[in-house]
């Protein structure tokens, strides 16, 4: 995103795609303009264009992002700070885990819920390892009042089979909101809809390690969520259903109640914006 000053909010609903006159037959390019910010959605076929003359192939390559102003929300060792039911949760190996058993199960998904805060505009960053059934990451989410350590709000979801796992879901709310691979947009009481493809969802499926740990780097910012993980990009959304959606809130673990699960969470920061 860029930021441009003075300039007048639109809608995405705007957005149209350049005549061929005006662009390459392999890009297509959507410029959204959004309470002073322009987001340019494009959909290049790379891998399909010859290099174009005198620029060797492509421009300097842009070193990662050097990560500052995060501070850590879980101190390796102890369960300060969050809060969940102690028959699921436990701390080992520097890890926040939580886990199941065919003989020991919860009566409905239960979240281990971080008591520091309830961020509006921030950054996550983490490590995770799910062996087993089904989990997520729950942020900008609240508590049941009427269920101990249950929670309803946004997740970056994940799963064992991985046909979840990158995915930005609603856990008891409005269910899939961005599969893997997916930029969508959701508009006031409406369901979502494609904008563009972040890459095939079987593609970036390789990405994910099945057995080992995985980085994950939530950003929340207004009323775009952005899941990166191990450095790509998974599922984009924009989220102007003011009934739906929720600007701030709680971030907490999850144990999903079924089949045999293991989360393991380790070198949790957060940064607010």
């Amino acid at each position: 995103m860029v930021g441009i000053s003075g300039v007048t909010p639109g809608s995405l609903e705007d957005c149209e795609t350049p005549p061929a006159h005006a662009r390459g037959p392999d890009m297509g390019v959507c410029v959204v303009i959004r309470a002073g910010t322009v987001l340019l959605v494009a959909a290049l076929a790379v891998a399909q264009q010859a290099p174009r003359a005198g620029r060797g192939g492509g421009g300097p390559q842009i070193p990662p992002i050097r990560e500052s102003g995060f501070q850590p929300i879980f101190d390796g060792h102890s369960m300060s700070g969050w809060d969940g039911d102690p028959g699921f949760w436990r701390v080992e190996d520097g890890a926040l885990v939580g886990q199941t058993t065919t003989e020991k199960q919860p009566k409905q998904n239960t979240f281990l819920i971080w008591r520091g805060g309830s961020p509006s505009d921030f950054e996550l960053r983490l490590d995770f390892r799910l062996t087993g059934f089904n989990s997520g990451i729950q942020f900008r989410s609240i508590e049941l009042p009427d269920i101990k350590w249950a929670m309803k709000g946004y997740q970056a979801d994940m799963d064992g089979e991985q046909q979840y796992t990158g995915q930005i879901y609603e856990e008891r709310g409005r269910g899939f909101l961005a599969m893997r691979g997916q930029f969508t947009y959701i508009g006031a009481g409406v369901k979502p809809a494609l904008v563009g493809s972040l890459g095939d969802a079987e593609e970036l499926k390789k990405l994910i390690h099945a057995d080992g740990w995985n980085n994950l780097h939530l950003i929340a910012r207004g009323n775009t969520i952005e899941q990166v993980l191990n450095g790509r990009l998974m599922s984009m959304l924009i989220d102007d259903d003011t009934a739906g959606r929720k600007m701030e809130g709680l971030i907490g673990i999850q144990v999903h109640r079924g089949p045999p699960m293991k989360i393991e969470v380790k070198n949790i920061r957060l940064k607010k914006l």
